[in-house]
C-alpha cells in the first residue's frame, strides 16, 4: 500500500470565502467544486507531507496549515493589500525558512513560508 495524497480539510458553512485567500491571494487553482466542497491546489505533482507539532517553533503557537511559496514578498504584499493582519513575522528562522503567520477566512492559522 502507498499513500498517494493527504489533504487538509477545513470545515465551513461558506466555502466561497476560500476563493479570495487561496485562489486570488495565494494563486492556487480551484481543482474541484461540488458545491459542498471546493479544493484548491496546483496541477503540479506535490510531495505528500503531514506534520505533527507541539508548537510552531520560535515560541509560536502551532499553525493549522503551512503553505510554502516561491516568493514570500509577493505573498506578503497581497496579504497586506487584502487587509489581512499579520500575526507573526515576517522573520528568518534559524532552521532556514522565512515566514509569517496569518489567519485565513475561517480563522485557521496559516504559516506562509519560503526556504532560504
Amino acid at each position: 500500500m502507498k499513500v498517494k495524497r493527504i489533504v487538509a480539510n477545513v470545515e465551513t458553512q461558506d466555502i466561497s470565502k476560500a476563493k479570495q485567500f487561496y485562489e486570488e491571494i495565494l494563486g492556487l487553482d480551484q481543482l474541484m467544486n461540488h458545491g459542498f466542497i471546493a479544493t484548491y491546489g496546483t496541477h503540479e505533482k506535490m510531495a505528500i507531507e503531514i506534520s505533527f507539532l507541539s508548537e510552531g517553533g520560535s515560541g509560536t503557537v502551532a499553525p493549522d496549515l503551512s503553505i510554502e511559496v516561491d516568493d514570500l514578498d509577493t505573498a506578503l504584499t497581497r496579504i497586506k493589500e487584502a487587509g489581512i493582519p499579520i500575526e507573526y513575522g515576517p522573520v528568518d528562522e534559524p532552521w532556514g525558512v522565512r515566514r509569517f503567520y496569518v489567519r485565513d477566512p475561517f480563522g485557521k492559522l496559516v504559516n506562509i513560508l519560503t526556504h532560504l
